[in-house]
């Protein structure tokens, strides 16, 4: 059974997220771990030589109670979608988010991290420097991010973009278990740059290896790649788009304002993030 970690602060963002994620783990036939962090503050005791260690005691509290007043929220959510049935475990851990994701982690074995942020206006600060995109360049496991605007709706075309790396294809295993799990299709674009080094060759190989997969690929000629990739979210009507992290820098400025004017009323769905070395 897969482990997915949820982690939330309870916003309304975090909401629409849990939904993706009640829904992902019923594709997936996984279980859920409910994670909510909180930093401590920071005081020097010289000052409160007395009362400290008490002024910290009072903070975990008001955390742990808002922590268990939310968690029936979240089952009520679930109930009326009919996902009850799926396993939810909960965590509350004080320190670093990032730092608690890692170790929840593995203490708690995750195949996946779900969580959402706050859409278009946000990507460029989603990728650049948010908690979301904190954790993007800071784990090793695939995360699925959910903007505010994602309602969820059924999976049916899932994005997949590729450099046609040999180290490419276990990403797209997996991304093609989880469409045939939903029986969705997979379309795989390569924007061949004029710099680009792989050859018709190697398209035909991939199409060969897999011809009997529900994907196809399209290979797009254009030095403009991230405009590239956004025109073909929306014209190729993309429910879930997959990227592969090669590297942080590539996600900064993808949604920068010059390209998310141009599809502010358009771009709203899932980014699964896939790490590679």
């Amino acid at each position: 059974m897969k482990k997915i970690l949820f982690p939330t602060d309870f916003s309304e963002v975090a909401a629409n997220a849990f939904i993706h994620a009640l829904e992902f783990a019923k594709i997936v036939h996984g279980e859920i771990v409910v994670l909510h962090t909180f930093e401590l503050p920071i005081y020097d005791n010289q000052f409160f030589p007395e009362n400290y260690a008490l002024i910290y005691n009072s903070v975990e509290l008001a955390q742990f109670g808002m922590f268990k007043d939310e968690i029936p929220k979240l089952r009520a959510l679930a109930e009326e979608r009919n996902l009850d049935k799926i396993k939810m475990t909960h965590r509350l851990m004080d320190g670093d988010l990032l730092h608690n994701i890692k170790k929840s982690i593995k203490e708690d074995a995750i195949d996946f991290v779900i969580m959402g942020t706050s859409g278009v206006t946000g990507w460029d600060a989603f990728f650049v420097g948010s908690n979301a995109g904190s954790v993007i360049s800071g784990v090793e496991i695939p995360m699925l991010c959910i903007p505010i605007e994602a309602k969820f709706k059924k999976i049916e075309i899932i994005g997949f973009t590729t450099r046609f790396r040999t180290k490419d294809k276990k990403a797209l295993k997996m991304v093609l278990d989880i469409a045939k799990k939903t029986k969705a299709k997979v379309k795989c674009l390569y924007v061949k740059t004029s710099e680009s080094d792989v050859t018709k060759d190697t398209v035909a190989q991939w199409e060969e290896e897999f011809s009997n997969e529900p994907v196809a690929f399209f290979v797009i000629s254009s030095d403009e790649v991230k405009e590239t990739i956004l025109d073909f979210i929306l014209y190729k009507e993309i429910d879930i788009l997959t990227m592969l992290t090669y590297k942080r820098g590539f996600f900064e400025g993808i949604f920068k304002p010059s390209l998310t004017k141009k599809i502010a009323n358009n771009f709203d769905i899932p980014i699964l993030a896939i790490h590679m070395d």
